[in-house]
């Protein structure tokens, strides 16, 4: 009997796959068309969850087919208009990338790890990358001043980054979720786990639909991990070497991080989850899916193992590492770790000239200015305030070319120096007593120590050119401004001369 149900399921999926070829474009229209429409209405980013609702756009409130079939799965949607039309918080509508990464986000009782994860993400991205990308934070919560204190939290921490729109936060209608109080209990699992892996399995299936038709390949991340800096290059690089069809690379073993998916699966994907969201998690529906796909119910399990694998396939070394330890679930305690992450490379060693270095911040253990100027460690030190600075003092005075200082790291991405200022000191000192009673002619600001300002940080790093009609430098300094509301890292120390 199971049998005969199973493969009927199976042509069953089979002809949704061929459909949902043709009608995933119909969502990408009606993006399309809201991008065009909010494009008009907006100069700049504002908040939409009060001031502009999806009825407004005047778009029809028809579904694509392929949605549909989502009211016979969740029959309560079809008393409600906009159900599965999301709030967006913050967001341009960005389309037509290559990569689109999905997080979803609740509240958790103790720690929060939402902030740090992007800032992980982020790290290191060149503009190319983020230009041709988006990441849609999807917070699963039907709480408006829960959803908005989140939406807040990453309007503040990442302001570029929303008004360039790579990041989007959105969030379901209230009326989205079923009634999740009378679940059947299954595995052995406790109603609060069965109520969470249900829940879980909705909100994966809302964001996965709602990115479909931004971008050519979709990448389901969590909330809790860290990326390795070059990740999306190592996805592109991976995904373009697969000579054969797939329908999940994988770049982590754990759950359901780092699974890199094609968009115009996504609707089938979605179906099937929806067939049995009450009954199981979501790693496994997605294992019941390939089953139902490849796997022959007369041969054995070792051949079902084999055709699935052709279309799971596993990348190595993972790029994805988790790093939460309280769960989504109250009380629960995950201490998962991807052993294929590796080791994280915290700092970059650099040549760069013999020279002093001195700090008045309190360096943390044995991370030392020392050793990420040598390029042997990170520095590390306790919340700077104003007045404070690190220098580097050159045991002979150079040309410097250029200069690099990045803050932060993988593991502390938001351990950034805030309001810093880059400053040289020319070896002149006919030049600098100029500069301390006439002020600079270098179109740079100049200190009341004789030193110029020639840059600033800017989102954890500092980098320019140094113009060579200042002649040879003594020192080159960083000065804190203002009171930092967390510690420091400057992971990376690179002065370019003409000699290195």
């Amino acid at each position: 009997m199971y049998q005969s149900q199973l493969l009927e399921l199976r042509q069953r999926l089979l002809y949704a796959e061929k459909e949902n070829k043709q009608r995933s474009h119909e969502l990408s229209s009606a993006l399309d068309e809201i991008k065009h429409i909010v494009a008009k209405r907006m100069n700049s980013t504002t908040n939409h969850t009060d001031d502009m609702k999806w009825k407004e756009l005047n778009l029809t409130r028809k579904l694509p087919v392929h949605l549909t079939n989502m009211y016979y799965y969740l029959p309560h949607l079809r008393e409600y208009e906009d159900v599965i039309f999301p709030n967006v918080i913050f967001g341009q509508q960005r389309t037509g990338v290559s990569l689109v990464m999905g997080i979803p986000t609740v509240k958790r009782e103790k720690q929060h790890y939402l902030i740090n994860t992007l800032h992980s993400l982020l790290y290191e991205l060149s503009e190319e990358q983020k230009n041709n990308c988006v990441i849609i934070i999807f917070v699963a919560e039907v709480d408006a001043e829960y959803v908005n204190s989140v939406a807040e939290s990453v309007k503040t921490s990442f302001p570029r980054e929303i008004q360039s729109g790579v990041l989007e936060v959105i969030s379901p209608p209230a009326s989205y979720y079923p009634d999740l109080s009378n679940l059947k209990k299954t595995f052995g699992d406790s109603e609060d786990r069965v109520r969470w892996r249900t829940k879980q399995n909705l909100d994966y299936s809302f964001l996965m639909l709602y990115a479909q038709p931004k971008g050519t390949f979709y990448l389901q991340l969590e909330d809790d991990i860290i990326a390795k800096p070059d990740y999306i290059q190592s996805i592109e690089n991976f995904a373009a070497k697969q000579s054969q069809e797939w329908m999940i690379l994988e770049f982590s073993q754990l759950g359901f991080i780092g699974k890199l998916f094609k968009s115009e699966d996504l609707p089938l994907i979605v179906e099937f989850f929806l067939m049995f969201y009450k009954d199981k998690p979501i790693d496994w529906l997605i294992d019941h899916l390939l089953w139902v796909k490849v796997c022959n119910p007369e041969k054995d399990a070792i051949h079902c193992e084999k055709e699935k694998a052709k279309l799971r396939i596993r990348a190595k070394p993972s790029l994805f590492q988790h790093v939460g330890i309280y769960s989504s679930l109250a009380g629960k305690i995950q201490n998962l770790k991807d052993k294929d992450f590796g080791k994280n490379v915290l700092h970059k060693t650099h040549n760069n000239p013999p020279a002093k270095v001195d700090t008045s911040l309190r360096t943390y253990q044995q991370y030392t200015l020392g050793k990420v100027y040598k390029g042997e460690d990170c520095f590390w030190a306790s919340a700077p305030v104003a007045g404070d600075y690190i220098s580097f003092t050159f045991l002979n005075p150079l040309k410097v070319e250029k200069y690099f200082f990045r803050s932060g790291n993988m593991e502390h991405p938001g351990d950034k120096l805030f309001n810093t200022t880059v400053e040289v000191l020319p070896a002149d000192e006919m030049l600098r007593k100029e500069l301390v009673d006439n002020g600079s002619k270098f179109n740079y600001p100049a200190t009341k120590d004789g030193y110029l300002k020639i840059g600033a940080f800017e989102n954890g790093i500092a980098e320019g050119s140094i113009n060579q009609s200042i002649g040879k430098i003594q020192a080159i300094r960083l000065s804190v401004n203002s009171d930092s509301p967390v510690w420091a890292i400057l992971s990376e120390v690179f002065i370019k001369t003409s000699e290195n």
